[in-house]
């Protein structure tokens, strides 16, 4: 164990706050459709890559600005997300078994990306990887700074959306019991739709911001799986903030555990708070 300076200590918790927005980003749609719509849907981590795909081939090679990208890449997600919720629910699907057809769901999209764009890694060289805020010894990178910016403002605007909406209101209810919520008169038909296509396209805007911060790869999207799931369990089912709260949490532990020891223990903080959770507080996974 090395005890770092002032300055690289604070640059790591910088450095994890940035992190842990992207995680909790990538987790509010997982936890929204976890929590509300009973879905586990791993399919979320697919989008997510193949919009970070989308995003660097429009950038790349149509010369599109990264960020105009989001212009078709959020329709396009959540025309994706409503068409796999059409088919979980057409089905009559149970949380376990949608794990089980987003999983096989995720390797056909893993294989596509891979057929299309290879399994070599890809970096976006974007006019704002170059910019970079200076705040004392710190440096705050754009794309990272756009990325928490985004995760707090989706955050907040769901949160509002929920607690304050008719439509907010009306998937709590159904989620909360769907018999007594449909007797009097929501339709939640047309609000698992909306909510599932939101998710994807909240997934796809972290793509984009995954696509502006870091290499991509199409395997690269199985190494998030434990961490969001973290994120998520901590967070709250269903929570618009708590992915958000606990993805940062994760995040600066992950990078303080970096800076302090090596690189390699940094997985063990967010799998740990996993196994934590899931034997200790089992009532929240349902």
């Amino acid at each position: 164990m090395t005890i770092p300076s002032w300055t690289l200590l604070s640059q790591s918790i910088l450095s994890g706050i940035f992190a842990g927005a992207l995680y909790g980003l990538l987790g509010l749609g997982l936890g929204l459709s976890w929590g509300l719509l009973r879905t586990i849907n791993l399919t979320h981590f697919a989008f997510a890559f193949l919009s970070a795909y989308i995003c660097w081939q429009l950038a790349v090679v149509v010369k599109i600005d990264p960020l105009l990208t989001l212009l078709c890449i959020v329709p396009l997600m959540f025309a994706l997300g409503a068409g796999l919720h059409w088919l979980t629910e057409r089905f009559k699907l149970t949380p376990f078994s949608s794990l089980l057809l987003t999983f096989g769901c995720m390797g056909i999209v893993e294989s596509l990306m891979q057929t299309i764009w290879t399994a070599d890694p890809r970096k976006l060289e974007s006019h704002y990887a170059e910019m970079k805020f200076r705040l004392g010894p710190l440096y705050l990178p754009i794309p990272e700074v756009l990325t928490l910016v985004l995760a707090i403002a989706i955050s907040l605007a769901v949160w509002a959306v929920l607690r304050f909406t008719d439509l907010g209101k009306a998937l709590r209810a159904s989620a909360e019991d769907a018999p007594v919520a449909a007797a009097f008169g929501i339709d939640q038909r047309r609000n698992g739709f909306v909510l599932a296509g939101t998710c994807s396209a909240i997934a796809g805007i972290a793509g984009v911001c995954i696509a502006l911060s870091s290499s991509i790869s199409p395997s690269q999207m199985y190494t998030w799986v434990g961490v969001v799931f973290a994120a998520v369990m901590l967070g709250g089912l269903g929570s618009a903030l708590g992915p958000l709260i606990a993805g940062i949490v994760i995040g600066v532990s992950e990078a303080v555990t970096m800076a302090v020891t090596s690189p390699s223990w940094a997985p063990l903080v967010s799998f740990t708070l996993l196994i934590l959770i899931l034997l200790l507080r089992p009532g929240r996974v349902r």
